[in-house]
C-alpha cells in the first residue's frame, strides 16, 4: 500500500490558519491596528468600504519595514516580537505569533507600501492569495500602508456567511473602540465609505471614553484606582442608574490589551449586588496592570481569553475596589474613605497564616440578673429598625385578615381561570409576586412578566388591526447614538414608526424621539428607545423575518412594571383582570412562566 500522508502546500495551510485568525473583516482591522501600535505609531487611520468586504486600509506613521522585513512579514510564524519560548511569559507587545499577515494574504488581495524612518525609499508589495505578484522600490510616506481588498475572494463559503454591512461594520466599530480605548496617547481616525466616523485626538482615558461613547457618559462615571502588591486596577465604573439590560459597554484591559473574563465580570456584578436589577449590567472600563509573567495570553488565536495565576485574589481585590469607589463617591452608604492613609485591600495567599479569632467571655455574666436583662433588652429595642416594626405590623394585619375573614376581606369578586375559582383577595409578596388563594391552594403570579404579556398582546392586537398610534411626548428627547446604532435605527425606521414611535434624525448620529406608542404613556422614551437599540444590536441577525414581533417583545419588557414596585389594590385587580383576558396568560412573550400554583397538598406537607 502506498503512503497517504503528505505535507500541505503553504497556501492551503495559510488558508486553514486564516480560519482561526481571520473570522470576518473586523479581525483584519484588529490585527493590522495592533501591528501599527507595536510599531510605535502615533497616528493610525482606518479606511473601510462596504463594511470591509471591498476594502480595509490601515495607514500608520510607525517605524516601517525594510525591504527584507516587508517580504518576510508575510511568512507564517515570522515575527520580530519573540525569539525563544521563554519570552512568551514576559510579553508586552500586542502581536507575537506571526500568523496575522500570512493569514490575511492567503484569503485576500493585499497591497503594502512601507518605508523605515530616515530612509529615502520604501517597498511596494502586491500579494494575491499568498502569491507574490509584485515587489518593487517605491517613494512613499514613512510607516506602513496596508490595503486589503476582496476579503475571502478565494474562499466563497466563508464570504457567503458574512452578515449584512451594518452588522459587519458594527463588529469593525467594536474592534476599533477596544483598541482606541487602550491608547489615548495615539490619534485614531475611522472612515467608512468616505465619511469620517471618528477623529480621536490624544488626551486622557476619560476624554477618550467620552469621544467614543458621547460627552454625556462622563457625568455617569466614577473613577476606580487601587494599587496592591499583585495588581493595579484603574479606570471607571458607571453609576447604578446607567446599568443596562445588555453588556454593551463593559471593557476589561490587561496591560493595554482587551480581554474577556467571565470570572472577573462576576466580581463586578457582585459589587453591584442589590444596587442594580439582577438582569442589568453596569457600565465599566477597567484597566489591569500586572506582571506579564503572572498571566498567559497564548491560549486563544484572538488573544482575548487570558489566564491569571492569582485569579481568586484578583477577584477579591476587584470587587473591593469597586465597592470602595461606589462608597467613596456616595453611590452607596459607606465608611469614610477620605481618611488619611492609603486604602489597602487585604487578600489571602498560600503563605498567609490563618489566626484563630479571640473571643472575650465575661465570667461574671448572670443570665438571671433582671437588671442586666432589662438593659440588654432596651439596647436591642433601641436598634430595631423602623422597617422591622413596619413588617411586624404588616404581618399582624395579614394574619388578622385570615383569622377574621368576615370582618376584613373586601367585597368578593370572582374570576374563572383554568378551572380554578379565585377571589380578589390578593397579597403582594416582596413587591415581586402577587399571591391569592384558589380552590387548589395558592396562586403565585410574577407581576413583571404578567405586565409584559398584557403589553405584548395589546401591541400585537393593535398592529394586527392597524390601529397603533403615537402619543406625543411633552418635550422631544434627543439621543446621541454610535454610528452603527444610527444605521440600525435608520434601516428599521419604517417598522419602528408603524409600531407607534415618532423618531426623526438630527445630523449623522443623533435621533429625536417625539412620540411613543399611546398605550405606553408614562414610560421613559429614552429608556424605551435605548432598550430597543440594545436588543436590535444583539439580535440583529434573528429579527429580519419578523421585526414587529421582535419590537413587541422588547418594548413590552422595557415598559413593564419593575420588580420592587409596590402596587395598590386597584392596580393589582386591574393587572390580574387584564392578564386573564390575554390569549396566553401562563407565559411571558419570551416563554417564561407567569403563574405557578402551590397545591394544598404541598402546603400541608410543610406542617407534618
Amino acid at each position: 500500500m502506498s503512503d497517504i500522508i503528505h505535507l500541505l502546500p503553504d497556501s492551503v495551510a495559510n488558508q486553514i490558519a486564516a480560519g482561526e485568525v481571520i473570522q470576518r473583516p473586523a479581525s483584519v482591522v484588529k490585527e493590522l491596528v495592533e501591528n501599527a501600535l507595536d510599531a510605535d505609531s502615533t497616528e493610525i487611520t482606518v479606511v473601510i468600504k462596504e463594511a470591509g468586504k471591498q476594502l480595509i486600509q490601515i495607514i500608520d506613521n510607525g517605524k516601517g519595514m525594510s525591504e527584507t522585513d516587508a517580504r518576510m512579514s508575510f511568512e507564517r510564524h515570522a515575527t520580530s516580537k519573540i525569539s525563544k519560548a521563554e519570552e512568551l511569559f514576559s510579553l508586552r507587545s500586542m502581536g507575537f505569533r506571526g500568523e496575522a499577515l500570512a493569514s490575511i494574504a492567503a484569503i485576500a488581495h493585499v497591497e503594502l507600501k512601507t518605508k523605515q524612518r530616515g530612509s529615502e525609499l520604501g517597498t511596494h508589495l502586491v500579494i494575491n492569495g499568498s502569491e507574490i505578484i509584485k515587489q518593487e522600490v517605491v517613494n512613499c510616506s514613512e510607516g506602513c500602508n496596508f490595503a486589503v481588498r476582496n476579503l475571502f475572494f478565494n474562499v466563497p463559503a466563508r464570504r457567503k456567511f458574512l452578515k449584512k454591512n451594518t452588522t459587519e461594520f458594527g463588529h469593525i466599530l467594536n474592534e476599533f473602540r477596544k483598541t482606541a480605548l487602550t491608547r489615548p496617547d495615539v490619534n485614531f481616525t475611522l472612515i467608512e465609505d468616505d465619511v469620517v466616523v471618528y477623529k480621536l485626538i490624544t488626551g486622557s482615558y476619560l476624554q477618550r471614553i467620552a469621544n467614543l461613547f458621547g460627552k454625556s457618559i462622563q457625568q455617569s462615571l466614577v473613577p476606580v484606582n487601587t494599587k496592591s502588591s499583585i495588581i493595579n486596577i484603574s479606570g471607571f465604573i458607571g453609576k447604578p442608574e446607567t446599568a443596562r439590560n445588555k453588556q454593551s459597554e463593559n471593557f476589561f484591559f490587561v496591560n493595554n490589551r482587551f480581554m474577556k473574563h467571565a470570572y472577573f465580570n462576576k466580581a463586578v456584578l457582585s459589587a453591584y449586588d442589590q444596587i442594580i436589577a439582577k438582569d442589568s449590567a453596569p457600565v465599566y472600563f477597567l484597566y489591569f496592570d500586572i506582571a506579564p509573567e503572572s498571566i498567559d495570553i497564548n491560549i486563544h488565536p484572538q488573544k482575548t481569553e487570558i489566564n491569571f495565576e492569582n485569579a481568586q485574589m484578583i477577584f477579591q481585590i476587584l470587587r473591593s475596589s469597586i465597592k470602595e469607589s461606589l462608597g467613596k463617591y456616595n453611590i452607596v452608604p459607606s465608611i469614610d474613605f477620605d481618611r488619611e492613609g492609603a486604602f489597602e485591600i487585604s487578600y489571602l495567599s498560600q503563605n498567609t497564616l490563618i489566626k484563630q479569632p479571640e473571643i472575650t467571655l465575661n465570667p461574671n455574666y448572670n443570665p438571671f440578673d433582671t437588671e442586666t436583662k432589662h438593659n440588654s433588652q432596651s439596647t436591642e429595642n433601641f436598634h430595631k429598625t423602623q422597617q422591622e416594626k413596619d413588617n411586624l405590623g404588616n404581618w399582624d394585619e395579614l394574619l388578622s385578615t385570615f383569622e377574621n375573614p368576615g370582618e376584613k376581606l373586601p367585597i368578593q369578586k370572582t374570576i374563572q381561570a383554568d378551572n380554578s375559582l379565585f377571589t380578589s383577595n390578593y397579597v403582594q409578596l416582596k413587591n415581586k409576586y402577587i399571591v391569592t388563594p384558589v380552590k387548589s391552594g395558592l396562586m403565585l403570579i410574577d407581576q413583571k412578566r404578567a405586565h409584559e404579556r398584557i403589553l405584548y398582546e395589546r401591541f400585537r392586537n393593535e398592529m394586527k388591526s392597524k390601529t397603533s398610534c403615537s402619543q406625543q411626548t411633552l418635550y422631544p428627547v434627543s439621543l446621541e447614538l454610535e454610528p452603527n446604532e444610527f444605521s440600525l435605527i435608520y434601516e428599521l425606521q419604517n417598522q419602528i414608526r408603524e409600531a407607534g414611535f415618532d423618531i426623526g434624525t438630527l445630523g449623522k448620529s443623533t435621533i429625536v424621539v417625539s412620540g411613543i406608542p399611546s398605550y405606553l404613556t408614562g414610560s421613559d422614551p429614552e429608556e424605551l428607545v435605548r432598550s430597543l437599540i440594545e436588543n436590535i444590536k444583539s439580535e440583529e441577525g434573528n429579527i429580519s423575518n419578523n421585526v414587529q414581533e421582535f419590537i413587541a417583545c422588547v418594548v413590552s419588557k422595557s415598559a413593564s412594571i419593575k420588580y420592587g414596585q409596590k402596587l395598590s389594590s386597584p392596580e393589582i385587580n386591574q393587572l390580574i383582570e387584564s392578564l386573564f383576558s390575554c390569549s396566553s396568560p401562563n407565559f411571558s412573550p419570551s416563554g417564561k412562566i407567569i403563574i405557578s400554583i402551590l397545591n394544598t397538598d404541598e402546603i400541608e406537607k410543610k406542617f407534618k
